[in-house]
């Protein structure tokens, strides 16, 4: 059994970027509901649950490795040992679902038809928050952009994509092992084809709707190596790489990586913000980049401003990364500074009410690297916004599948909200994303470059952007008490 669901954790992996598997994870999480289903102890399904997780989070966030080890300077032992325990952790949720499920009072159809899908849907959600969240390998990701099932995703968002696939998941561990009749199994081919029928109809609605002029657009991929970026003697060479790129480009909005000019706003030479306001006005647009603001000696932010054509606007990142951000509970894990090399650990967040910058010809929901993993984050900007621009340094994570899993993220960002998304990143993967979720054009990773094209705003509002989580989770209220009462009735 624990073969078995370990094998079916690391066979998900593939349903998700750069592989694209879809299928994968429906049928992994099959597997797992199938051996949940012959268990009735609740300590056997917080171990199967448990095993499944290990093996899909292990195999699907190993980065963490690299991230410390080779860009944190941890010993290769103590980052093989924080990037298990922290696999283990995460590990726990799966492990949560299913031992959640295993003794509950309900019929075996019920169980497996109803509860563990709830159970999964939960834990997902409560894990996309607890402690910050760490929403990353969220299964409605994988069905982005080819699945039916991501034709959803404008209604119920990703956690509401994920239901559904645990949903199918669930019908298809039911028809395999159930005893009942065959019109029973029958029953459910029907319930998976009009779930997947329903969603690839659902793919052909337009939720909203052109906006103004087409934009032209140029993303600037620096390519700078994470060990070099931060040395103030390689500054001016990263400064000038960027300046040549830019001065190449004759697009309205320029867009550069999260902290591609490293240095503080307040040290950038004047001549060198004078020239890339200069080039946006004469593009009759602006350059949009991002650098640390304010100063070590008071508040600083991740930032992105804009040089050009308006007045500089700017945002600051509001969601940070713990521990390579910022160090929560400090007093306990201070000690942390010490032993990553990482530099600005102690970024103030900007305000969660920021709006949208008047840029380049469009209304820019700009967010910063992880933000775009927060579906309910994105659309506080919506639908004042007519694009989304998420600008990203991912040379943390060296040659992984973090760069493409978080390409991935923002598909699934721009399908929600039916809106145009632009990534610029120092290392890939930089792309440009339609308002369907697919990718119209992208750099190879690991290369410096600029990549150009021609955007067009988006206005209106999808149902996810008026409602976010909302619906998804009144829903599992209703199902979650429609389960207690029907446990209650069972007992004698």
């Amino acid at each position: 059994m624990l073969p078995i669901s370990l094998g079916a954790g690391v066979l998900a992996v593939a349903g998700f970027a750069p592989f694209n598997f879809w299928p994968l994870p429906v049928l992994s999480l099959a597997a797992l509901f199938a051996l949940l289903a012959r268990t009735a102890s609740i300590r056997t399904g917080f171990i199967v649950g448990l095993t499944w997780g290990l093996g899909f989070f292990i195999t699907g966030v190993s980065w963490v490795f690299v991230s410390l080890s080779v860009y944190g300077g941890m010993a290769a032992w103590q980052a093989a040992l924080a990037t298990f325990l922290f696999c283990a952790v995460l590990a726990l949720f799966p492990a949560a679902a299913g031992a959640l499920q295993a003794r509950w009072p309900a019929s075996p159809a019920l169980r497996l038809l109803l509860l563990m899908p709830l159970a999964w849907g939960v834990t997902e959600w409560v894990r996309g928050w607890l402690f910050t969240g760490f929403p990353w390998l969220v299964a409605g990701y994988s069905q982005v952009p080819a699945s039916p099932l991501a034709g959803y995703a404008p209604l119920v968002g990703v956690y509401g994509v994920s239901f559904l696939l645990a949903q199918i998941a669930a019908l298809l561990a039911w028809s395999v092992t159930t005893r009942g009749r065959l019109a029973q199994r029958a029953w459910a081919v029907v319930a998976i084809v009009a779930l997947g029928v329903g969603g690839q109809a659902l793919r052909g609605v337009a939720w909203t709707t052109p906006d103004g002029a087409p934009t032209t657009v140029a993303l600037l991929q620096g390519n700078i190596p994470q060990d070099l970026k931060w040395q103030l003697e390689k500054a001016q060479a990263t400064l000038e790489s960027y300046a040549r790129m830019a001065t190449a480009s004759p697009a309205q909005l320029i867009v550069l990586p999260e902290t591609a000019l490293p240095l503080f706003e307040a040290d950038l030479p004047d001549s060198y913000r004078a020239g890339l306001a200069s080039l946006g006005r004469k593009n009759g647009g602006d350059v949009l980049t991002g650098v640390p603001t304010g100063s070590l000696a008071g508040a600083y932010y991740n930032s992105v401003i804009s040089l050009g054509a308006a007045p500089s606007q700017r945002y600051h990142k509001v969601h940070l990364v713990p521990f390579g951000e910022y160090i929560p509970l400090r007093a306990v894990w201070g000690w942390v500074i010490e032993v990553l090399h990482i530099p600005l650990t102690d970024f103030a967040r900007g305000a969660v009410d920021q709006r949208p910058l008047a840029i380049g010809g469009q209304r820019v929901a700009a967010n910063v690297c992880y933000e775009d993993a927060f579906g309910e984050e994105i659309i506080r900007q919506l639908p004042a916004a007519s694009v989304l621009v998420n600008v990203s340094n991912l040379a943390w994570f060296g040659d992984s599948f973090a760069p493409w899993q978080h390409a991935q993220m923002s598909q699934m960002r721009a399908l929600e909200t039916g809106r145009m998304m632009l990534r610029a990143t120092n290392t890939g993967i930089t792309a440009i994303i339609d308002a369907r979720g697919h990718v119209l054009a992208s750099l190879p990773p690991f290369t410096a470059g600029s990549l150009s094209g021609t955007i067009q705003g988006y206005a209106g509002s999808t149902p996810y952007v008026r409602w976010g989580n909302a619906p998804v989770l009144a829903l599992w209220g209703v199902l979650g008490a429609g389960l207690l009462v029907a446990a209650l009735r069972r007992r004698p």
